[in-house]
Protein backbone atom coordinates (compact mmCIF):
# COMPACT_ATOMS: atom_id res chain seq x y z
CA UNK A 1 0.00 0.00 0.00
CA UNK A 2 2.15 2.83 1.06
CA UNK A 3 4.87 3.50 -1.50
CA UNK A 4 7.14 6.16 0.11
CA UNK A 5 7.00 9.75 1.54
CA UNK A 6 5.19 12.53 -0.85
CA UNK A 7 5.37 15.30 1.39
CA UNK A 8 7.28 16.89 4.18
CA UNK A 9 6.61 20.57 5.14
CA UNK A 10 8.88 23.09 7.43
CA UNK A 11 8.35 26.38 9.06
CA UNK A 12 10.63 29.43 7.47
CA UNK A 13 10.18 33.13 8.68
CA UNK A 14 10.77 34.89 4.85
CA UNK A 15 9.29 32.89 1.86
CA UNK A 16 11.64 34.76 -0.64
CA UNK A 17 14.59 33.80 1.15
CA UNK A 18 13.63 30.16 1.47
CA UNK A 19 12.92 30.37 -2.28
CA UNK A 20 16.21 31.58 -3.75
CA UNK A 21 17.88 28.84 -1.13
CA UNK A 22 15.92 25.76 -2.12
CA UNK A 23 16.26 26.75 -5.78
CA UNK A 24 20.49 26.97 -5.16
CA UNK A 25 19.34 22.91 -4.43
CA UNK A 26 17.96 22.68 -8.17
CA UNK A 27 14.63 22.30 -6.16
CA UNK A 28 11.62 23.36 -9.43
CA UNK A 29 8.58 25.38 -7.61
CA UNK A 30 5.78 22.83 -7.81
CA UNK A 31 2.88 25.66 -6.27
CA UNK A 32 3.03 28.79 -4.58
CA UNK A 33 0.48 31.00 -2.99
CA UNK A 34 1.29 34.07 -0.86
CA UNK A 35 2.91 32.66 2.60
CA UNK A 36 3.41 28.72 1.23
CA UNK A 37 5.46 26.87 -1.61
CA UNK A 38 5.83 23.94 -2.12
CA UNK A 39 9.13 22.40 -4.25
CA UNK A 40 9.55 19.28 -6.11
CA UNK A 41 12.16 16.71 -4.72
CA UNK A 42 10.90 14.02 -7.02
CA UNK A 43 8.62 15.39 -9.76
CA UNK A 44 4.99 13.88 -9.34
CA UNK A 45 6.63 11.75 -6.84
CA UNK A 46 7.50 14.16 -3.98
CA UNK A 47 7.92 17.63 -2.73
CA UNK A 48 8.50 19.72 0.16
CA UNK A 49 6.19 22.34 1.64
CA UNK A 50 7.71 25.39 3.16
CA UNK A 51 5.52 27.52 5.22
CA UNK A 52 5.92 31.34 6.03
CA UNK A 53 5.10 31.39 10.12
CA UNK A 54 5.41 32.62 13.31
CA UNK A 55 6.51 28.56 14.37
CA UNK A 56 10.08 28.67 12.38
CA UNK A 57 11.13 30.00 16.13
CA UNK A 58 9.84 26.34 17.21
CA UNK A 59 13.35 25.22 18.54
CA UNK A 60 15.27 22.59 16.89
CA UNK A 61 15.05 19.21 17.78
CA UNK A 62 15.94 16.48 15.51
CA UNK A 63 12.13 15.11 15.93
CA UNK A 64 11.36 18.41 14.42
CA UNK A 65 12.58 20.72 11.86
CA UNK A 66 14.56 18.32 9.69
CA UNK A 67 14.08 16.10 6.55
CA UNK A 68 16.64 13.92 4.92
CA UNK A 69 17.04 13.86 0.96
CA UNK A 70 18.02 10.06 -0.47
CA UNK A 71 21.22 10.58 -2.65
CA UNK A 72 23.03 8.46 -5.04
CA UNK A 73 26.48 7.00 -3.64
CA UNK A 74 27.88 9.21 -6.50
CA UNK A 75 26.20 12.10 -5.30
CA UNK A 76 27.17 11.97 -1.54
CA UNK A 77 30.92 11.58 -2.23
CA UNK A 78 30.90 15.43 -4.08
CA UNK A 79 28.19 16.35 -1.90
CA UNK A 80 30.31 18.90 0.26
CA UNK A 81 31.89 20.32 -2.49
CA UNK A 82 28.61 20.99 -4.45
CA UNK A 83 27.09 22.38 -1.24
CA UNK A 84 29.97 24.44 -0.94
CA UNK A 85 30.28 25.55 -4.35
CA UNK A 86 26.85 27.10 -3.86
CA UNK A 87 27.98 29.29 -0.23
CA UNK A 88 26.13 26.45 1.66
CA UNK A 89 28.22 25.47 4.82
CA UNK A 90 28.21 21.87 6.15
CA UNK A 91 26.97 21.42 9.82
CA UNK A 92 30.22 19.96 12.05
CA UNK A 93 27.76 19.25 14.83
CA UNK A 94 29.06 15.64 15.26
CA UNK A 95 32.90 16.55 15.94
CA UNK A 96 33.77 15.74 12.15
CA UNK A 97 35.53 19.18 10.64
CA UNK A 98 34.09 20.07 7.24
CA UNK A 99 37.06 18.45 5.12
CA UNK A 100 36.14 14.87 6.90
CA UNK A 101 32.62 15.31 5.35
CA UNK A 102 30.49 13.16 4.76
CA UNK A 103 29.90 11.15 7.54
CA UNK A 104 28.88 7.16 7.68
CA UNK A 105 26.21 6.80 10.47
CA UNK A 106 26.05 3.63 12.23
CA UNK A 107 22.70 2.98 12.21
CA UNK A 108 22.90 -0.67 13.18
CA UNK A 109 22.04 -3.41 11.77
CA UNK A 110 22.43 -0.47 8.61
CA UNK A 111 25.14 1.75 7.70
CA UNK A 112 24.77 5.27 5.80
CA UNK A 113 26.78 8.05 4.46
CA UNK A 114 25.11 11.90 5.10
CA UNK A 115 26.51 15.11 5.21
CA UNK A 116 23.98 17.49 7.05
CA UNK A 117 23.26 21.69 6.42
CA UNK A 118 20.80 24.19 7.61
CA UNK A 119 18.35 26.15 5.36
CA UNK A 120 18.38 30.41 6.02
CA UNK A 121 16.13 29.66 9.10
CA UNK A 122 17.94 26.89 11.49
CA UNK A 123 15.87 24.06 9.41
CA UNK A 124 18.15 20.77 9.72
CA UNK A 125 18.97 19.84 6.60
CA UNK A 126 20.67 15.98 5.31
CA UNK A 127 21.70 14.15 2.41
CA UNK A 128 21.79 10.90 3.04
CA UNK A 129 22.09 7.77 0.79
CA UNK A 130 22.12 3.69 2.44
CA UNK A 131 25.54 1.87 2.12
CA UNK A 132 24.75 -1.31 3.65
CA UNK A 133 21.28 -2.44 4.79
CA UNK A 134 20.75 -5.80 7.05
CA UNK A 135 24.07 -6.28 8.29
CA UNK A 136 24.74 -6.41 11.99
CA UNK A 137 28.74 -4.42 12.52
CA UNK A 138 29.00 -2.20 15.49
CA UNK A 139 31.09 0.38 14.10
CA UNK A 140 31.58 4.34 15.74
CA UNK A 141 31.03 6.69 13.39
CA UNK A 142 33.73 7.72 10.37
CA UNK A 143 34.11 10.02 7.74
CA UNK A 144 32.76 8.02 4.34
CA UNK A 145 36.58 8.62 3.47
CA UNK A 146 37.80 6.32 5.74
CA UNK A 147 34.66 3.62 5.06
CA UNK A 148 36.40 3.24 1.42
CA UNK A 149 39.39 2.57 2.98
CA UNK A 150 38.07 -0.26 5.39
CA UNK A 151 35.34 -1.37 3.46
CA UNK A 152 37.60 -1.27 -0.11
Amino acid sequence: MIKGLYEAHLPVRNLETSIEFYKKLNFEIAYQKEKLVFFWIEKGRSWLGLWETDKVETPYHPSLRHIAFQVDIEDIEVAKEWLEQKGIPVKTDFGFRPEKQPLVLPNNPNAHAAIYFQDPDGNSLELITPLRLDFEEDFEMMSLEDWNRKNN
